[in-house]
């Protein structure tokens, strides 16, 4: 099918096929799904724009699914990231965090899997429960079809946006266990990402302790090496990522912390004239140092 392309302020991306959407969980969600009607698009019409474009806003998603949008054999190096749009746990910023960022992470050579996990969140338990189910069983799907998709199981990353930032850590903290009962041979693969990119997270540390991470977050040594973007004016979160940021220190995870003076919140790819525009810049850097490009042609 054909993409929308991002609005970026450094480079024209041209239109991208995506595969067809795999479902997670072959037999129905495990766990709780909140989800009361049908998936849609719940945007209104005088909703604000971001960065002259309205958002696709999908709501009630009860069928998660991975949909993989690969490099092109002229710039694939190997690498993947599963891309996590946020949304508050109530809905997910389809194109503005997800097909968007596909796009991007193509024009640098990495294959991207866009995961639509499941919104909203339950009323009761732990809001990500269902959403780190989905994305435990993502990356060990991905990681089970690295032959086929010519992807390196030794590079797959994570990223997410807001609330999909939250559920990128959770994941890069959650690993060692799967929260469900094993399917198939895709929950023995890790469910540890080899890198993972937050951009302006959300709910990162305690409200009632917010120098401590959320206890969720189970921040240790094996936490995979983490970037961060953040500006001082998203007053919601600036704080908890700095926080967050220190506890990755503290552990002895190398990480790496972009703090704008403005910017906000929401912003993805779209230009903002703002500083916080060059974010993926300097996230390509950081890969690039870190031997995620390594395969770069």
């Amino acid at each position: 099918m054909k993409l929308i392309p991002a609005l970026l302020t450094f480079a024209f991306i041209p239109f991208l096929a995506a595969a067809e959407p795999i479902f997670l969980w072959p037999n129905g969600a495990p766990g709780v799904t909140a989800a009361t009607g049908e998936e849609r698009d719940i945007t209104k019409p005088d909703a604000t724009a971001t960065g002259g474009k309205s958002v696709v806003r999908l709501g009630d998603v009860s069928k998660p699914s991975i949909t993989l949008f690969p490099a092109s054999r002229e710039k694939a190096n190997g690498a993947a990231v599963i891309v996590c749009p946020g949304g508050g746990y109530n809905i997910l910023a389809w194109d503005l965090e997800g097909i968007e960022i596909c796009e991007w992470l193509n024009s640098i050579g990495v294959s991207g899997v866009l995961l639509k996990y499941r919104v909203p969140a339950p009323k009761e338990g732990e809001r990500h429960a269902p959403a780190l189910m989905d994305a435990q069983r993502a990356i060990g799907l991905v990681r089970s079809r690295a032959k086929e998709w010519n992807i390196d199981p030794a590079r797959v990353g994570v990223l997410g946006f807001s609330a999909g930032g939250h559920l990128s850590a959770a994941l890069s903290t959650n690993y060692e266990t799967r929260t469900y009962p094993e399917i198939d041979a895709a929950d023995k693969e890790s469910a540890r990402p080899d890198f993972c990119v937050l951009i302006y997270p959300a709910y990162l540390t305690r409200k009632e302790q917010p120098e401590a991470p959320s206890p969720e977050l189970k921040v240790n040594a094996q936490t995979p090496p983490t970037f961060l973007v953040q500006t001082e004016d998203d007053k919601t979160f600036v704080e908890s990522t700095l926080y967050y940021y220190l506890a990755l220190k503290r552990a002895g995870v190398p990480a790496e912390l972009h703090l704008y003076p403005s910017g906000g919140h929401g912003y993805g790819l779209r230009p903002s004239g703002k500083n916080v525009n060059t974010w993926p810049q300097r996230a390509t850097d950081w890969m690039r140092e870190l031997g995620v490009l390594s395969g770069q042609k």
